[in-house]
């Protein structure tokens, strides 16, 4: 059977197109979730050759992608991310242009030899990637049009391949790398500008968990607590129940026991290993802090309350996001508050024991150790109780 204008092999009405077009995108959406972010670009998991092979074939008969240019793209952004250096910031770029424009930002920084070699290691180099997935970009997309025409007409078939030629710049390229760092709610203090954009990972595949997955970049699940969802992370143990997926990393849990008297060793790396966790509690402490200061200043100086109620939004943030006039604006106004301000300073302290540092296992754990007794010994009640957690972490 010839197509013609509107029926092809297979004659749908509008909606079953609709259904169609929603069912195919959304295979490219966990192809691109599960294959290219978790499993090449943060190795979270191990796919059967079978399953990798599928994914690889299937983005290039409806993306057009590379492999490797995805993964050193993505790979780069965490390294440099919301810098001058990061290829999709909106805090740099604007959320309009990495919103609409996000894939000529992606084509742009693929096209760097600098970016490929640096970034784009370990991803696969076989025959077929070499001569026909990287090599011919685009049949796999000519190949898709004329199908789609075949079965579904010319009209149809035309619509139905520039949806999902259009689908994944879109959602991944613009909203992920646009809204995912400007929009939405924040579970960690990640040192960056993600936000997870929705509770329910289900329209783009669990990747709408954006903050959490810079939290914890290499854990193959997405989602943190009990109300979020994550489809392709019910994919993925599909995939493993079936034998098909091995899950290599997840978030760490935090374990807690009984207060140790000074921390050692186990205490720093469960510290380390569960940093967000303990960023967010002692939020919560710097929070009931903030509550007892203000109210103290009410009684005291009303002018200086309103001014500490002024800062109140950047005081959790971290500091690496606030802007140089948000950094002079709370240096001058934490000092009315002692209590504050030396839970601010303890908290970049604390941030140490995970940064990039030379110092030994030893002089990491006598850091912390210090850390513990100065917090019990400050007068603040709210830095005693949080030291007294963080001796519990195991």
């Amino acid at each position: 059977m010839r197509p013609d204008l509107f029926s092809g092999v297979f004659d749908l009405p509008w909606w079953g197109l609709v259904l169609l077009l929603l069912a195919l995108t959304h295979i490219s959406i966990v192809a691109v979730t599960v294959f290219l972010h978790r499993h090449q670009a943060h190795h979270a998991l191990a796919l059967h050759p079978a399953v990798s092979h599928f994914f690889r074939l299937w983005l290039w008969l409806t993306t057009g992608m590379v492999t490797k240019e995805w993964a050193a793209v993505h790979r780069k952004h965490h390294a440099k991310c919301d810098t001058a250096e990061d290829p999709h910031s909106p805090q740099i770029l604007g959320l309009n242009r990495v919103l609409w424009g996000g894939v000529f930002l992606y084509v742009k920084e693929a096209n760097k030899p600098e970016t490929l070699e640096r970034y784009g290691q370990g991803t696969p180099d076989d025959w077929i990637e070499r001569n026909v997935y990287s090599k011919f970009t685009r049949l796999g997309l000519m190949l898709t049009g004329v199908l789609d025409v075949y079965l579904f007409g010319i009209v149809p078939g035309v619509l139905l391949v520039a949806a999902q030629i259009a689908w994944i710049p879109f959602w991944a390229a613009g909203v992920i790398n646009g809204v995912g760092h400007y929009w939405g709610y924040r579970h960690w203090s990640t040192p960056d500008a993600s936000r997870n954009i929705s509770p329910l990972g289900i329209f783009i595949g669990g990747e709408e968990l954006h903050n959490n997955h810079h939290a914890y970049p290499t854990s193959a699940k997405l989602s943190s607590k009990w109300y979020e969802f994550d489809i392709g992370w019910l994919y993925i143990r599909v995939l493993e129940v079936l034998g098909l997926a091995q899950v290599k990393h997840v978030a760490p849990v935090p374990h807690f026991s009984a207060p140790k008297p000074t921390p050692d060793p186990a205490t720093l790396q469960a510290v380390i290993a569960c940093r967000y966790d303990v960023l967010a509690k002692y939020a919560r402490y710097l929070k009931r802090t903030y509550a007892e200061e203000l109210g103290k200043l009410k009684q005291a100086s009303p002018e200086d309350a309103q001014r500490l109620r002024s800062v109140e939004p950047w005081l959790n943030r971290n500091e690496k996001m606030l802007h140089q006039p948000e950094r002079e604006r709370l240096a001058e106004i934490l000092p009315r508050s002692r209590a504050l301000q030396t839970m601010i300073v303890m908290r970049r302290e604390l941030a140490t024991l995970w940064g990039r540092s030379t110092a030994t296992r030893e002089q990491l754990v006598a850091q912390l150790q210090d850390w513990c007794r100065r917090a019990e010994t400050s007068g603040i009640r709210s830095l005693e109780e949080f030291s007294q957690r963080l001796r519990s972490y195991s």
